[in-house]
């Protein structure tokens, strides 16, 4: 078995500053509708910890991929995470996620799941319970390759 190991990290800090931005409106709308009392404080506070919450949580994705598998963490403190055992992994494929498609953030439904912070090459696997898990990483050829020769293929993926 390989020792060669993938670590790569997505970034999406554009969106963050965007939502950053997004939010001197919605806090001088607040404060020009009503004089300041506790709601706009409220307001304030509450839209001061939801762009903590999305900076803490979703600013990048770090995946790393090797003979242990495929783990993701989210943010900068790395949560949420999730794993998957190479033995878990029936096909791994490089799939281009376009600006059309859902694809910032964490996304899950019965049949997939989307950990994808921005648009064009991902890393697909496809696993042996069938479900399709995408998610970015800045070279998804290379992770492709090193999870391949993990999983005794020589054959890099496409």
């Amino acid at each position: 078995m390989s020792t060669t190991a993938y670590t790569g990290r997505a970034t999406n800090w554009p969106s963050l500053v965007i939502t950053g931005i997004l939010l001197v409106p919605l806090l001088g709308f607040a404060v020009a509708s009503s004089p300041f009392d506790n709601r706009v404080a409220l307001v304030g506070v509450l839209a001061l910890l939801v762009a903590l919450a999305a900076i803490v949580t979703s600013a990048d994705v770090r995946t790393t991929c090797g003979p242990q598998g495929v783990s993701i963490h989210w943010g900068t403190v790395g949560w949420p995470r999730t794993r998957y055992a190479l033995e878990d992994i029936a096909d791994v494929s490089v799939v281009v996620v376009g600006w059309w498609s859902v694809s910032y953030g964490f996304w899950w439904t019965p049949t997939r799941t989307l950990c994808t912070v921005r648009t064009g090459p991902a890393l697909r696997l496809r696993l042996r319970s069938g479900r399709q898990v995408t998610v970015s990483v800045p070279d998804p050829q290379q992770a492709a390759t090193v999870l391949d020769r993990a999983r005794g293929i020589d054959a890099p993926s496409a």
